[in-house]
């Protein structure tokens, strides 16, 4: 082995080692358990998992012997695929896909029982449909697909509102980050408020009309 490749050699088995304890430290500060079960959501979570700690394992392994061979390009693979698990698992969208904005509205409007789609600033996108049956998380499944060719969906989070509601229950915004469980947003992501009445002022309506 040349001594360029000994140099790559060695530069490849310092990241994997550094990887290595930024894996530790992000499970740590963030409190999560490698085998940690979550419920069952409705929807299609994929961001905010637990890490892996086989798959984790099995590049950290793969990503050294490719390193100890002298296959800096194979052990780069490795690290990149842990670092993007690691992301994933944090959160963190991924700033190198950011969303094409006017493409995703565009193939959000093609949608059946979509009125109109419009972003309220660059991570929030509020979608209006025709009828109650369509406002579901089952419709913001349906958008988070729509506009997945366009970048990370991580960043966004999408509003769906009833046009034809006649109600403030009905009206009510029905929202969640793409790929998070409802309630859950990406880091850094602050929450937006869309509903001109709150949740908490309707419910407290309620509770005095039924007194």
């Amino acid at each position: 082995m040349g001594s360029g490749e000994e140099q790559a050699g060695a530069r490849a088995l310092r990241t994997i080692a550094h990887l290595a304890i930024v894996v530790v430290f992000v499970l740590t500060a963030l409190g999560y358990a490698p085998f940690r079960e979550r419920k069952a959501e409705a929807a299609r979570p994929q961001a905010g998992q637990p890490l892996n700690p086989v798959a984790t394992a099995t590049h950290l392994a793969a990503a050294r012997v490719d390193a100890m061979a002298g296959d800096a390009r194979g052990a780069q693979a490795h690290v990149e695929a842990i670092a993007h698990d690691v992301m994933r698992s944090a959160r963190v969208p991924d700033v190198g896909r950011p969303i094409d904005h006017e493409a995703a509205r565009a193939a959000v409007r093609l949608l059946s029982g979509v009125r109109s789609a419009i972003w309220l600033d660059p991570a929030n996108l509020a979608v209006m449909v025709d009828r109650a049956s369509n406002r579901t998380m089952a419709t913001v499944d349906r958008v988070c697909d729509a506009i997945a060719p366009f970048g990370d969906t991580l960043a966004v989070v999408v509003h769906v509102q009833d046009a034809a509601a006649t109600t403030a229950d009905a009206a009510a915004t029905l929202s969640r980050n793409c790929q998070l469980p409802a309630g859950e947003l990406a880091f850094m992501q602050k929450k937006r408020a869309i509903d001109v009445v709150s949740p908490d002022l309707r419910g407290a309506f309620k509770a005095q009309q039924a007194r």
